[in-house]
């Protein structure tokens, strides 16, 4: 494989993991918004807190994470980016499976956290 055709590899990784690192921080604040607008003002209720918003933002992530992160695994050889990343998502997943509410903003915002810190591994590692 040539250098050029490698370099573009990389980089298309690279933009995976940084559009995986904002899809969670949009996700993070999602989840703040949705309870401070909800629980202050009764608006928006219907559209934040649809469960399709968070079935469809979990399929994103888990699609961007394992396509970057597994081709940087499989480049890199480090299980770290991989195994923090995969737990993330299953807090995620865990978050669909308890009510709306503060229980589900802290696993979805401790899901997220990892999520993106795989992402940043990830990154790190392919340099």
């Amino acid at each position: 494989m040539g250098l050029q055709m490698r370099q573009g590899l990389l980089s298309i990784r690279a933009r995976l993991d940084r559009a995986g690192m904002l899809l969670s921080g949009l996700c993070a604040v999602h989840c703040l918004a949705s309870i401070l607008l909800v629980s202050a003002l009764g608006a928006g209720g219907q559209f934040l807190l649809a469960p399709e918003i968070h079935r469809v933002g979990l399929v994103l992530a888990l699609l961007i994470a394992a396509v970057a992160i597994g081709w940087g695994a499989l480049r890199h050889r480090r299980a770290a980016p991989f195994v923090v990343a995969m737990t993330g998502l299953t807090f995620m997943g865990g978050a669909l499976a308890v009510p709306h509410g503060v229980e589900e903003a802290v696993l979805t915002i401790i899901g997220v956290a990892l999520v993106t810190l795989g992402h940043i591994l990830n990154l790190r590692h392919a340099h």
